[in-house]
């Protein structure tokens, strides 16, 4: 019973906190759309108001990803697959789900994931390496 009370407690968060990015998000485009229709004041305004625009469009990018990781968590509740692991289908920890309230995976398989995907980049940049060897002779 604990845990189904946690459960509904996490989906409780994850519904605020996917508001607040949603509003986030809306002011961030508002905001942009805005500084765009003001003309800057000189070469240094102009190179300070491109930064900013960078870092927001950073910070948007950010908050857009972990809107879908917790639109997609919401979803996994409606379908009751929420708090089991996509891989082993075994239980995700509570404390694993209070720590990353749209982990999908276990820690194990999270691990694993990160490991096979480290060796698969690895493999890969030795195969770019080997190619562009290869186009220099």
């Amino acid at each position: 019973m604990a845990r189904k009370e946690s459960l509904q407690n996490l989906r409780a968060i994850l519904v605020r906190r996917r508001d607040a990015l949603r509003s986030a998000l809306a002011g961030d485009l508002t905001l942009l759309k805005e500084l765009r229709s003001e003309s800057p004041g000189d070469v240094i305004d102009a190179a300070y108001d491109s930064a900013q625009d960078e870092i927001s469009s950073q910070l948007a990018e950010v908050e857009s990803r972990e809107l879908a990781h917790i639109e997609n968590a919401l979803d996994r509740m409606k379908a009751g697959k929420y708090g089991l692991c996509e891989v082993c289908s075994g239980k995700i920890p509570m404390v694993r789900l209070h720590a990353l309230p749209y982990a999908t995976m276990c820690i194990d398989c999270q691990r694993e994931s990160e490991r096979s995907g480290g060796l698969r980049r690895e493999v890969e940049e030795r195969s770019e390496e080997a190619v562009g060897g290869e186009l220099e002779l």
